[in-house]
């Protein structure tokens, strides 16, 4: 495949060469967070898969997207404009550059954040091929100019070029080639709707079942040429929080340990051991989701208790509690939130070593 790739990591450059630092806050920090952390690329080339068949999960995504890319080639034209949504680390950008490999085109990648102007969307779209893919990662972070520009672009296959400042400017529209755009998201509610609307496709990536992500780790431990258990392989999956990317993180500090402790295999008492020292418990919580938990369950009662008081008592912002922290206990039944505030559940009180009071468990 011949592509042209920008590596997404936590800065970007655009076509004008303007540079967008990605977000540095309290979630790109932790080992179990679904953002890239600030030493590690977005774009792990090495564990990436190539080829639909090569990519693990989603079974009914693929099936879909098989279809749909086998109809294009059959029909000999760029396939309609794909939309994938979907919470971080599932595998948005591997499969916008298997789309790209299965066509065997070109691919272009930016973001929303590195499109600063229309005027930069404007010189990418006008230097695209015919064929070429462009894969625009958090689509939801174009500029509002940009957005109606793309709106263009992706049906009419046009972009108005303006020539000249002020009462003399002029528009002069310029013809593109059929090109196929790959918008990834991470919250597709955040998107106008003249904007989906384009998207012939959508495809919605969910979290990863424990068994999944086994065999992903078994893929990837081939290739980073380690060997390990199917225990290991256990322990891992059931701290990944049902994203790839978290796992293959995990996998690496594994390997560190194994390395260090000049270990031939790596099993699941040395996943446990490697774990511990970041502070990472069998369910997949850090030190701060630990923390939220105690300081509801032992400072409040197991609540309710407001969000506020909450990240006060753990010493953070409230926006990193509601943003970081909760989505995940709540998913996983640590955590409910009820009008008055946020309650703890029987499981979170049996998490952290406590016997739950009556209520809450009949509650829960």
């Amino acid at each position: 495949m011949s592509a042209q790739q920008s590596p997404l990591a936590n800065s970007t450059s655009d076509e004008s060469g303007s540079v967008h630092n990605y977000d540095t806050s309290e979630d790109s920090l932790r080992m179990v967070s679904a953002a890239p952390l600030d030493d590690e690329p977005v774009s792990d080339e090495e564990l990436r898969p190539q080829d639909l068949q090569g990519f693990i999960g989603q079974p009914r995504l693929k099936a879909q997207l098989e279809l749909f890319l086998a109809a294009a080639q059959k029909r000999q034209v760029a396939p309609d404009h794909i939309l994938l949504a979907g919470p971080p680390g599932l595998g948005k950008t591997t499969l916008a550059m298997i789309v790209a490999h299965e066509l065997e085109v070109p691919i272009r990648i930016t973001s929303g954040p590195a499109v600063q102007h229309a005027g930069d969307l404007a010189s990418i779209l006008s230097s695209l091929e015919a064929g070429e893919v462009l894969f625009i990662d958090e689509i939801h972070r174009l500029p509002r100019a940009a957005e109606e520009l793309l709106y263009i672009a992706m049906e009419d296959f046009r972009v108005d070029v303006m020539v000249g400042k002020g009462p003399g400017a002029s528009s002069i529209p310029l013809t593109l080639p059929r090109f196929t755009v790959i918008g990834a998201t991470t919250r597709e509610g955040m998107l106008p709707s003249p904007l989906r609307a384009r998207f012939g496709f959508t495809a919605h990536l969910d979290f990863y079942p424990p068994e999944e992500l086994e065999k992903l780790l078994e893929r990837s431990a081939r290739v980073l040429d380690i060997r390990i258990t199917d225990q290991a392989c256990v322990q891992l999956a059931q701290r990944s929080r049902g994203t790839p990317r978290i796992a293959n993180r995990l996998l690496r500090r594994v390997r560190d340990w194994a390395i260090v402790h000049d270990l031939q295999e790596v099993g699941p008492d040395d996943v446990k051991a490697a774990l511990s020292l970041y502070q990472i418990d069998s369910e997949g919580l850090d030190r701060l989701d630990l923390a939220v938990l105690n300081a509801i369950v032992r400072s409040f009662n197991g609540g309710p208790v407001g969000l506020n008081n909450l990240a006060a008592m753990v010493g953070e912002e409230a926006e990193t509690v509601e943003t970081v922290c909760e989505p995940y206990l709540v998913r996983e039944g640590f955590l409910v939130r009820t009008p008055k505030g946020r309650v703890a559940t029987k499981k979170a009180w049996e998490h952290i070593g406590l016997q739950p009071p009556d209520d809450v468990m009949k509650l829960f």
